[in-house]
């Protein structure tokens, strides 16, 4: 056995379960330490996610402890800092997973290059992904910017891989805290305690993340194709939180939805949803322009309305619209918003009132607790059409037809928007038209819309003829 003491880097990495860095630190090596580094300029614009993390690395603790292994979490403001200090011992072997970020991938870079100067042993492996960023192109050689014959190779690539042999951690030898400088988790937590309301919701560890999953595939996939567009029902799987912190990883969930005795359209529709997760990936790091401008660069000229007033009213969800304020008020309640209600909302903001999407993209990386880079800006894109594969500009959803379609009696905004709980299910979407209820008037006790429907949506479509 190596002699020299394991660091494995701890990213979005924490389950025991198909981690393929830890394990392969534990088969190398008596001692195994367990490193988080905390960049809080990382974390500046993710005060929800302080809240999952902080939980997060508690609840692997725990797990890592059964196993004689240390977590040991570090504030950094630097990682090329910290690391040009640790890479002068001589005592390590360092593994770490893949995060398929563009300036994650960048940093490993740098890292790879010091450690093979310096000689220290290091791994990295594969991470939450079916498929390498890489390995699924077009015949010619390049990267798919249209999502369908994206899925079907990636689909079919991954299928016919030989299924890697199933390792599991070897508990380690105890020893004390190898690095300096550490903090306590709780040390994380965002000083705004909003995130009380979290606590009453979700449970983040990888147990907890196997039991969605469970329940998912017993109680609800099978009329996933439907019910995913119905915010008033639990219809959707929830794991987004659980797969960005890779609690789960996504060949578990693939595995276990294949395995399942009923294979349904419910069953297909939701992989897909993982396929839209790796099409992302591939799409930020072969066009990283994106993650801080317009995809497509006709965009770039687009007469972007600057309105601090409107922004405001959006995200507290006062905007009049009573399903887009529901769901502003549930992602600021819960940390999360239905799919459905993301795109109705996020349409809304662009399309309605014409303000850039990267408003919207900064406002959910602040307030999603299963905000990922990639999907998070690949979506906001999408919506606004500026993206690849993007949904056409003049696609601009309705947000009263969209809340008498998918919220047809109205449960949903009752449960987020309270002021309405009295309204008939025949108004509670376009609740201005109530005239004649003693105890309700819009202007009064709800507000009245920031803007008319038909008078945004030729404004929009105008805005978009001049570019």
């Amino acid at each position: 056995m190596n002699k020299k003491i394991g660091l494995f880097w701890l990213r979005d990495d924490f389950r025991i379960t198909k981690n393929v860095g830890l394990i392969e630190a534990t088969r190398n090596h008596d001692q195994v330490v367990v490193f988080y580094l905390y960049k809080k300029s990382i974390y500046n614009n993710q005060e929800a996610q302080k809240w999952w993390l902080s939980k997060s690395l508690n609840n692997f603790q725990k797990k890592l402890n059964d196993l004689n292994i240390n977590l040991e979490v570090i504030k950094t403001d630097s990682y090329k800092v910290f690391f040009d200090k640790l890479l002068k011992a001589k005592d390590i072997s360092i593994y770490w997973n893949k995060v398929y970020e563009p300036d994650y991938l960048k940093f490993d870079d740098y890292l790879l290059k010091n450690l093979k100067i310096k000689n220290i042993p290091f791994k990295i492996c594969k991470g939450n992904v079916l498929n390498e960023i890489d390995e699924v192109k077009k015949s010619d050689g390049t990267p798919f910017k249209v999502f369908t014959p994206f899925w079907k190779n990636a689909e079919k690539y991954y299928f016919e891989k030989i299924p890697s042999k199933e390792k599991k951690i070897k508990k380690c030898l105890k020893r004390k805290n190898y690095l300096k400088n550490l903090i306590e988790p709780e040390e994380i937590l965002p000083k705004n305690n909003w995130f009380k309301n979290f606590e009453k919701i979700w449970f983040p560890s990888e147990e907890n993340a196997l039991k969605e999953l469970q329940n998912f595939i017993k109680n609800r996939i099978i009329n996933y194709s439907d019910g995913r567009n119905f915010p008033n029902i639990i219809g959707t799987s929830k794991l987004s939180p659980f797969i960005k912190f890779g609690q789960i990883h996504v060949e578990t969930i693939w595995k276990e939805c294949t395995n399942a005795k009923k294979k349904t359209i419910g069953t297909s529709k939701f992989l897909t949803e993982i396929g839209w997760r790796e099409f992302n990936h591939t799409l930020i790091n072969h066009f990283p322009h994106m993650l801080k401008n317009n995809y497509s660069k006709k965009f770039d000229k687009f007469p972007w309305e600057k309105n601090a007033k409107f922004l405001l009213a959006w995200k507290k969800g006062l905007t009049g619209y009573p399903i887009v304020d529901a769901g502003m008020r549930e992602l600021y309640s819960t940390g999360w918003m239905h799919n459905r209600v993301r795109m109705i909302v996020g349409s809304f903001l662009v399309k309605h009132l014409l303000i850039n999407w990267k408003e919207g993209e900064e406002y959910f990386k602040n307030c999603l607790l299963d905000y990922s880079e990639a999907s998070n800006v690949a979506g906001w894109q999408w919506v606004a059409g500026s993206g690849a594969d993007a949904a056409p500009y003049f696609r601009i959803f309705n947000p009263i037809l969209q809340g008498e379609k998918f919220d047809k009696d109205g449960e949903y905004v009752k449960k987020w928007v309270p002021e309405l709980k009295n309204v008939s299910k025949k108004f509670i979407h376009k609740p201005w038209e109530l005239k004649d209820e003693k105890n309700f008037k819009c202007g009064r006790n709800y507000p009245l819309p920031l803007v008319k429907h038909e008078e945004a949506r030729a404004k929009a479509l105008n805005a978009f003829k001049s570019i």
